[in-house]
């Protein structure tokens, strides 16, 4: 996909002035990288197919009653500035890391975005419970889904973006009586899937 026609998936979904946004924040990325390794340099070029659309398509995963979004190891703002520039609930970010989370939150300011929360910190520390729940490539899914349990609801979505998921993940959520599991395709990456993973009901 090219980076035109990632950014027009973005502006048909959501609209042109949050497209407009989402490419405000998108620069900050690429100046700020030339200071802190955000993402790969070698993705700067094809950033709206590789990261803002990569971020985006989790929205196509949210439940419509949806209202609060935790976002795990933001790092240099994805998916999490970018879920809070489009969803229209509130985004708490979870980075560790002092001098990306103070990045998030010049961000998060900068583009006027009142809905993001920034806490800098591990997510053992977070207190508070949420209807969805991201992790981009952090961690393994069944210590992922240990470290945050505290986090969910009965009710909570984890949308977790992945490359491939190797068998022993599967194999650990098959074994987990509580949750139940499902496989998307990226649309931005043939190779890497969406891990959308529920509580059992009854």
């Amino acid at each position: 996909m090219t980076e035109d026609e990632a950014r027009t998936v973005i502006a048909d979904r959501f609209g042109e002035d949050k497209a407009e946004k989402v490419a405000a924040f998108l620069a900050l990325v690429a100046g700020e990288n030339e200071r802190q390794n955000l993402i790969a340099p070698s993705t700067v070029p094809s950033i709206w197919d590789r990261h803002a659309l990569d971020s985006a398509q989790l929205m196509f995963h949210v439940k419509q009653s949806a209202a609060s979004w935790l976002d795990i190891g933001t790092g240099g703002g994805f998916p999490g500035i970018v879920v809070a520039i489009l969803f229209d609930g509130s985004v708490t970010m979870v980075e560790p890391r002092k001098r990306r989370a103070a990045f998030l939150q010049d961000c998060a300011e900068r583009l006027h975005l009142d809905n993001a929360f920034i806490v800098s910190s591990k997510v053992e520390a977070v207190e508070s419970v949420f209807d969805i729940i991201s992790a981009r490539a952090v961690a393994s899914v069944e210590k992922l889904l240990q470290a945050a349990d505290h986090c969910a609801k009965p009710n909570t979505r984890w949308i977790l973006p992945r490359g491939r998921i190797d068998d022993d993940a599967l194999a650990a959520l098959q074994r987990d009586r509580r949750r139940v599991f499902h496989v998307e395709h990226s649309l931005t990456d043939p190779g890497s899937s969406i891990l959308i993973v529920d509580r059992k009901r009854g």
